[in-house]
């Protein structure tokens, strides 16, 4: 089942990646950046927590699992309206069921530039008309979707405090926002406004609670040598290549790596030495 979804940083790639293991794992599955869902629709779990900060993608999730019907119905009146006069006033139109707002995602989603998702300063949606027209794709099924989704938890909120939740024979997969395109440079400056460096510290930090609580972690983060020192007294790192696909133009693209971390129960000493040189990240972040 792939993602219903396009959203940057994606993890569609990974799956498909020799290098990529899925451990097994008991518990519940918890993904704290969901985004697309990649691995939570690739392994379909039984019992998920699913979050993100995003609240509109939150929404067209929920919406989907409690009455895909309504949103598919949607969906396939805006196909049929769908122009570049359409796509702005729809992107204009402020809509109160949540049905119709999930629809309104997903159709933005799927006919703007490259599939990406940004606001002004007024938290409006502002990114032109792309040019693909495909609202409805013919393979797509919103019923297994949203069946699919019936056993998870889906929340709009911070990552530490769905991490929390982690308890012993959980999975946690985590999955920040980053770019890879300053792998070699200046990581933390160009990051800042995406996730900032406290962001890590605290995601770190959040990181360790889960392990303390007995439950298992995998990270994909940038593949920069400020996160793997970050973590190198936790875990080594794989580097992972793949193409970046962000760029709208395919000549524009070039092989990247992003870096893969797995973690054990052992990170929970580790964890705790890492509060008390933390404190003001800790305390961000909620931890003991």
């Amino acid at each position: 089942m792939k993602p219903f979804i396009k959203w940057a940083g994606g993890k569609r790639w990974l799956i498909s990646n020799p290098v990529f293991e899925m451990p097994a794992f008991t518990g519940r599955y918890i993904e704290p950046f969901l985004g697309g869902g990649a691995i939570f629709f690739h392994l379909r779990p039984n019992s998920a927590i699913l979050s993100d900060i995003n609240f509109r993608l939150i929404e067209a999730y929920q919406a989907i699992r409690d009455d895909w019907k309504k949103v598919e119905g949607e969906l396939r009146r805006m196909q049929r309206l769908h122009s570049k006069e359409y796509y702005y006033q729809e992107r204009s139109r402020k809509r109160r069921a949540l049905h119709k707002r999930a629809a309104q995602f997903l159709y933005l989603n799927r006919t703007c530039w490259n599939g990406l998702y940004r606001e002004n300063l007024r938290g409006e949606f502002n990114v032109p008309i792309g040019t693909k027209d495909k609202v409805i794709f013919e393979d797509e099924d919103f019923k297994e979707i949203s069946s699919i989704l019936q056993g998870a938890e889906i929340l709009s909120c911070d990552f530490s405090e769905t991490i929390a939740k982690a308890r012993e024979g959980d999975l946690v997969f985590v999955d920040p926002p980053y770019t890879t395109a300053h792998n070699v440079n200046g990581f933390v400056k160009y990051n800042q406004n995406i996730f900032s460096w406290e962001d890590q510290l605290r995601l770190k930090c959040s990181i360790a609670e889960a392990l303390e609580n007995g439950a298992k972690v995998i990270l994909t983060n940038a593949d920069h040598d400020s996160v793997h020192q970050l973590y190198s007294d936790m875990s080594s790192c794989v580097s992972v290549g793949r193409a970046s696909v962000i760029s709208g133009k395919a000549t524009s693209r070039r092989n990247t790596s992003e870096a893969l971390f797995y973690f054990g129960n052992r990170g929970g000493d580790v964890g705790k030495e890492f509060y008390k040189e933390n404190p003001r990240a800790c305390d961000l972040a909620v931890c003991r």
